[in-house]
């Protein structure tokens, strides 16, 4: 059974409560769960305990106030609910390698120094899309979901037109997936999107027919929201030779990617595959224009 929805509305309530006290029963009764069964969903959905979930997130809160706020290490550690500076100290320095007071003035030098903050090249990862010269891609240092970094699309015009997006993508061979149920899984940020944004999944025969695609666009990311997870789920026949995996952005607004996946699920997950017989009716209608 799938519980991705859920456990979204689990993920918003503790982006909402990062500065405060987050018990497993509240983040529980967001997502309509008994605390038991919300714990087992939510590592298995996640890969991590909801403890650990949420200390990995306000690390990053941390790391992301050590570097662009004034605020003294114990406020942060005070204002992100850990127990005491020595507590945060301890889990910071696990997860960054660094104390925090040395973190904030080691990279803080480097930034001040002249380090672009955004739009590197992100290796590996292909920018292209039908008006790319209408958006801003790359790495950033300043938005990220955990650890240091995050990938994001950023518009930068004033009108775009209904089939204008731009995408970052990576390709690679199909050939140890076929036969297989598949996952790309991705944390995704949005801000002021106006058209939509999606993670997207495509599999290709040798000849670059197009054999599957879900793009999430009968699911679209739209608006503001804050770090959430995301996923599209294909079967991969055994005709697939390439699998396209990425995120993109159609009109306005800024998007972030971070902490993708890309695994083999078991068949009791539902695929997210783009039906034709979906959005398309029948037969033709209306041919005479009467109606």
């Amino acid at each position: 059974m799938e519980y991705r929805e859920q456990i979204k509305k689990a993920m918003d309530f503790i982006e909402e409560h990062l500065n405060q006290e987050i018990r497993a029963e509240d983040a529980a009764a967001a997502a309509g769960f008994s605390q038991y069964h919300f714990q087992r969903i939510f590592k298995k959905e996640t890969g991590l305990p909801v403890y650990q979930y949420i200390q990995k997130r306000r690390l990053a809160q941390s790391a992301s106030l050590l570097l662009y706020s004034s605020m003294h290490v114990i406020d942060i550690a005070m204002c992100l609910h850990f127990e005491s500076q020595e507590t945060f100290t301890r889990a910071f320095k696990k997860a960054y390698g660094l104390p925090p007071g040395r973190y904030r003035k080691t990279l803080g030098n480097l930034i001040s120094g002249g380090m672009d903050m955004r739009n590197e090249k992100i290796r590996h990862w292909i920018i292209t899309g039908t008006a790319p010269d209408k958006y801003e891609t790359g790495i950033d240092r300043k938005i990220f979901h955990t650890g240091t970094r995050s990938a994001y699309i950023c518009s930068t015009a004033e009108d775009y037109e209904a089939d204008e997006y731009a995408t970052i993508l990576q390709q690679f061979s199909a050939d140890l997936y076929t036969g297989k149920r598949v996952r790309l899984a991705a944390f995704v940020k949005a801000q002021e999107v106006e058209g939509w944004a999606g993670l997207w999944m495509r599999l290709d025969d040798k000849f670059s027919n197009t054999l599957k695609i879900d793009n999430m666009q009968n699911r679209p990311i739209t608006g503001t929201s804050e770090w959430n997870l995301y996923s599209c789920v294909l079967d991969v026949p055994k005709e697939a030779k390439i699998i396209n995996i990425g995120i993109l952005l159609s009109g306005k607004g800024s998007v972030w990617m971070d902490n993708v996946s890309f695994q083999e699920v078991d068949k009791n997950i539902p695929t997210t595959d783009f039906e034709i017989q979906k959005v398309y009716p029948d037969h033709p209608e209306n041919l005479s224009f009467e109606e």
